[in-house]
């Protein structure tokens, strides 16, 4: 043992007697092992199960999330497309969102989420980000019902952007396609030409684009041409609209327009004359006469100022 602890001369020995012993070693131990490999094989079998069960649902998770995000990130590109179309087009604007669709396939006529408690009135001009879309027919208090241009019973007046000819376009109840049927054979219009807006029915901005001429037929023996259009609004794809206002007293035009005229019946001029020419119909039933001298006393009305002050003296 000396021997061997100073000069290792036993090591030999030591190898060949391990070597022989080895496989009693493997004996012992292989129930051992083989007890350790199938626990062990079941258990990463159960956690492996439950990882991938972890992982797919965060994956699932992951993709909603990346669909919500695709979502709103096409929401926000076209809330921003409809904004900047609207740059300068009117004075105040609204964007709305389109919550139903008509199922009538003769009408092209959707529902949104803005009404009367808005400021929404009828007869209210739509557009999006590419073109016209229609008007407010129906106003509710928190919705309001849209009538696109597409629809049988809308016209909206157009002129050809590239030469100014005037016409009015027809909706088909198809929303691809718009007839202009008022415009004669010798109309300068071609397949292609841009149609927009020509503001002189006072609601439709003024240049705002409408549709593209996509068809142009003449017949000699007709007097008007076949023309057609398809609408540049996306009127079957859109989620958001553009509601406009061009005037803040749009929808009240209407009644400072009836108020003047009954002011100016209260002002009192008018019945000041119909006193004075009392006596002179007294001659008797002459309304010829007074029907001949009423144009002129259209020159007398200037001199109303005259009569004006016997009324307040009365």
């Amino acid at each position: 043992m000396v021997l061997d602890h100073r000069g290792g001369y036993l090591e030999t020995a030591r190898l060949w007697m391990g070597a022989v012993v080895n496989p009693v070693y493997v004996v012992v131990q292989a129930p051992f092992d083989f007890w350790n490999w199938l626990t062990g094989s079941f258990a990463d079998r159960a956690r492996l199960r439950a990882e991938n069960e972890q992982l797919t649902e965060e994956l699932r998770v992951a993709r909603i999330k990346l669909l919500q995000f695709d979502s709103l990130n096409e929401e926000n590109r076209r809330l921003r497309a409809i904004r900047q179309a609207s740059g300068g087009v009117a004075e105040r604007t609204l964007i709305a969102e389109i919550i139903r669709v008509d199922m009538d396939p003769f009408r092209q006529r959707v529902r949104i989420d803005k009404g009367a408690d808005d400021g929404v009135f009828r007869g209210q001009p739509i557009v999006d980000a590419f073109g016209v879309v229609g008007q407010v027919v129906q106003v509710d208090k928190y919705t309001s019902t849209l009538i696109l241009i597409s629809d049988t019973q809308h016209a909206i007046p157009v002129q050809v952007n590239r030469n100014g000819i005037r016409s009015i376009a027809v909706g088909t109840g198809e929303v691809d396609r718009l007839r202009l049927p008022y415009l004669t054979i010798e109309s300068d219009v071609r397949a292609g030409d841009l149609l927009v807006s020509s503001g002189l029915d006072d609601i439709f901005p003024a240049g705002y684009p409408v549709a593209i001429v996509t068809r142009v037929e003449r017949d000699p023996n007709e007097t008007f041409a076949l023309v057609e259009a398809k609408p540049l609004a996306q009127l079957d794809r859109d989620r958001e609209v553009l509601l406009l206002w061009t005037d803040e007293l749009a929808p009240q035009g209407s009644s400072p327009v009836q108020e003047p005229s009954p002011a100016s019946q209260e002002s009192s001029p008018p019945p000041a004359p119909s006193p004075a020419p009392q006596p002179s119909p007294e001659r008797g039933a002459s309304p010829p006469a007074a029907s001949r001298s009423a144009p002129q006393s259209a020159p007398p009305q200037t001199r109303a100022p005259d009569p004006a002050p016997a009324v307040p003296q009365a």
